[in-house]
């Protein structure tokens, strides 16, 4: 390590402000998104939340507009509970992205001097996240400033072991991230085949099944109408948090995916507060608060949540495939969202939502359903437990590189050059 060198980062990068789009044009839809810290995870990317998304229709100047591999920075925190400040994102290839003024633009002065994937786990780095933070001002909601970023302090290797370093993290990253679009198509199959099953009747075998009346409306012969509660129960058992392990695992509505049901992130019981639900492996867990937030979980693991959230439980073994498609689809959301009551803080109402009809096919067809669904959460939960182990091992990696107590210099890597 007696090649690294101590320098702050204005030494190598500059840090720019963004534009204030003016917001009487904005706009619900559009191919000019406007980037704000909610696109920003925690831990570095980006994040693109469907129906909160920000467009803009009215006139900026060019250089706001952003090019694929630029790096940003979150100067904002959104709010107390969700430290996003100093989070990195870099600019993907597809889409038109606009720099928003709450983000700083990151330039690199001399690439022979720093690597833009070194950087960016720099912000993703506590050695540097930490003083961002602790520089940060505002009581509410914490900011920073460029002069204050560019103040930080690094130890800076050869661009050579840069690379590495980079190398080896965002290998970690491509697997979390591959890992993730195939949970997404898997969803997305999962969906479609409930769809043409049981909404639209294009299931196997339909062609020779005529279609008959019923009450609500054409249905195959053979099959029949029932509400969710006659094949779902919402389950209510109240727990202190206090009296259990306090390695219990919690999830509260903040730990859920919107539109998803691969859950993979959760908390500890040690830090709830008041009472909440226990449930167990293979409950569906549905955000009962603003539902129109799409939040429809099933975890990998037992443990008690919030009580904003509603438990459901299939009633045999044989619907939970049913269950879980027809809780987590749009038409079920849309349900709750209709029926919800409350103007600030709308909720769902259980009471409404289990008399959701459901069409109930033949015993055969709606096992072999349930075994299809079976297999596809078993799938999702092993990647979102792969994933967890990668993030983990990534976590005790990362402040390893970045200080050099982890020496790569003489390890052979592969480099591929960051997209400029």
């Amino acid at each position: 390590m007696t090649d690294w060198q101590y320098v702050s980062l204005g030494e190598l990068v500059t840090v720019r402000h963004g534009f204030a789009f003016k917001g009487a044009f904005f706009e619900g839809e559009g191919d000019q998104l406007v980037l704000t810290p909610g696109n920003f995870s925690i831990g570095g990317g980006l994040q693109l939340r469907d129906g909160k998304e920000r467009f803009y229709s009215g006139p900026y100047p060019d250089e706001y507009r952003l090019s694929p591999g630029e790096l940003l920075v979150a100067m904002t925190d959104l709010t107390q509970d969700s430290p996003i400040l100093g989070s990195p994102l870099l600019i993907p290839q597809d889409g038109v992205f606009l720099h928003n003024q709450r983000l700083g633009k990151v330039e690199i002065l001399d690439e022979n001097l720093l690597d833009k994937g070194f950087l960016y786990y720099l912000f993703v780095s506590d050695i540097v996240r930490s003083q961002l933070r602790g520089s940060a001002t505002g009581s509410t909601v914490r900011h920073t400033a460029p002069g204050r970023i560019c103040a930080a302090r690094i130890q800076l290797p050869p661009l050579d072991v840069q690379k590495k370093i980079a190398a080896i993290l965002s290998a970690y990253d491509d697997l979390i991230e591959n890992n993730n679009r195939r949970i997404r198509l898997l969803e997305e199959m999962a969906q479609r085949i409930y769809r043409e099953w049981f909404v639209d009747f294009r299931y196997p075998g339909h062609e020779g099944v005529p279609l008959v009346d019923s009450e609500l409306g054409l249905i195959p012969e053979g099959w029949n109408w029932k509400q969710l509660r006659d094949i779902a129960d919402e389950v209510r058992i109240s727990v202190d948090p206090s009296t259990i392990d306090p390695g219990t695992p919690y999830v509260g509505l903040e730990h859920m995916p919107e539109r998803s049901i691969a859950l993979s992130e959760w908390g500890m019981a040690g830090s709830a507060g008041s009472r909440k639900f226990r449930f167990l492996i293979g409950d569906v867990l549905f955000g009962k608060i603003r539902p129109y937030f799409h939040k429809v979980s099933v975890p990998s693991v037992e443990g008690i949540c919030s009580t904003d959230a509603i438990v459901i439980r299939n009633r045999t073994p044989g619907t939970y495939g049913l269950v879980l498609a027809v809780v987590s689809s749009e038409a079920f959301v849309s349900e709750a969202v209709q029926s919800s009551q409350g103007t600030k803080m709308p909720r769902a109402n259980w009471g409404v939502l289990e008399k959701y009809p459901v069409a109930i096919p033949p015993q055969a067809l709606l096992e072999r359903f349930n075994s299809f669904a079976s297999d596809t959460v078993s799938l999702i939960h092993r990647m979102v437990n792969a994933n967890r182990n990668l993030r983990s091992t990534r976590e005790l990696l990362l402040p390893r590189l970045i200080s050099g107590k982890v020496d790569v210099t003489d390890l052979d890597i592969a480099l591929v050059e960051n997209a400029a």
